[in-house]
Formats: structure tokens, sequence, C-alpha cells
């Protein structure tokens, strides 16, 4: 990157938090149990809020609030280490007076459980936008137009983090520069779909 960009998103699992493997484990279950008609149920979802996972794979609100439960009991036992190279790199922007956002589909509830173990994220990103702060999730450009528009720039002067297929779709369509982490997915498999690909940060 050759450009001085003046703000920098970062998507949270896989990107700032090494969470998706587990995140895999856990939706893999519920696909093999609420959904075993779906192939890679757990791939298909990443990136996408709880209410999207719903109203698009699992529709009986019964199903959904055991699920609900479930997840909440699974997140407030996850790890939340950091993903090789984040934090410093995070910080290393701070100093340099670059804008610094968590974009996250994951909901406020979600965000307790990781503050409860990792309470510095609120000092280390100047915001954490949730998807309650904006009307369509990735893939949609929403979120990652709403933090620009947050932080007062232009989505041209951003540089989006991402891992997940969804999420750089999300930021592809937003305008932003764009770098992929192969901390999810292969190399191959994320190199059209943005600027750059870092194996971490």
């Amino acid at each position: 990157m050759k450009k001085q960009f003046k703000a920098a998103l970062f998507d949270l699992d896989g990107v700032v938090l090494d969470t998706e493997g587990q995140y895999s484990e856990f939706w893999g279950q519920m696909g093999r149990e609420y959904r075993p008609d779906v192939p890679d149920f757990a791939q298909r979802i990443k990136g996408q809020t709880l209410t999207q996972i719903f109203d698009r794979w699992i529709t009986d609100p019964a199903k959904q609030e055991e699920i609900t439960r479930r997840l909440d009991e699974f997140e407030a036992g996850m790890q939340y280490n950091y993903i090789k190279g984040t934090r410093a790199y995070v910080e290393g922007l701070r100093r340099r007076g670059i804008h610094t956002a968590i974009v996250t589909s994951s909901n406020r509830a979600k965000m307790e459980s990781v503050f409860r173990k990792r309470p510095e994220l609120t000092e280390l990103f100047e915001r954490i936008l949730t998807a309650e702060d904006f009307a369509e999730s990735k893939p949609s450009p929403d979120c990652y137009l709403r933090a620009a528009e947050v932080f007062g720039v232009p989505i041209a002067d951003c540089v989006v983090f991402e891992d997940s297929i969804n999420g750089l779709r999300s930021g592809q369509a937003s305008g932003a520069y764009v770098v992929g982490l192969a901390t999810t997915n292969p190399r191959e498999a994320i190199e059209d779909l943005c600027d750059e690909v870092v194996d971490n940060l």
C-alpha cells in the first residue's frame, strides 16, 4: 500500500481475533442438526448477522431461540486471542493519527462477551460498529460506508481488512482499498476479491 489512508476498518473475527475456527465448529454443529441438507453450512453463513442466518436458513422460532441460547453460552466461553500482529499493527496506526474501527456483523450481546476478556479493545479502536449500527450486513457495503461516514472521510481514503468471502465482497463493493487476510480462506480463494493478500498483520 503506497497511499496514505485516513481510516483503517477491521472485521473482527479472523482479522482482529482468532475465533473463526471456533465459530466453524459451532456453526458446523448447528448445520448438522438443523440444516443437514445444506453442504458447508458454516462456510456459507460467515460474515452474516444472526438475523440474516435465521431469516434465510433457520426460520422456525423455537429453533432460533434454542440456537441463540446455545450461541450465547458458546461465546461466553470462547477464547478471544489476537490474530498474529494485529494488536501491534493497530497501535502503530493510532500513533500515526489514522482512524481505526472494528466493523463487525456480530451483535452487541456477543461483544459484551468479548469485552469481558478483551476490555482493551475499546481503547485500541476509536469506534466499534456492530450489527445494530447498519441496515444491511455483509456482503452489502453498508457497514463500511457507515464507518467512513462516522469518521467523516471518503470511503476511497479507507482501507478495509477482511478474511471472509462475504466481508471481502462488502469491502470491494464499498470502494475502499481491501486487504484480504488468509487466516480463514486460502490465498487463491480470496485474491480476486481484494487489492492484496497477507497472511497476517
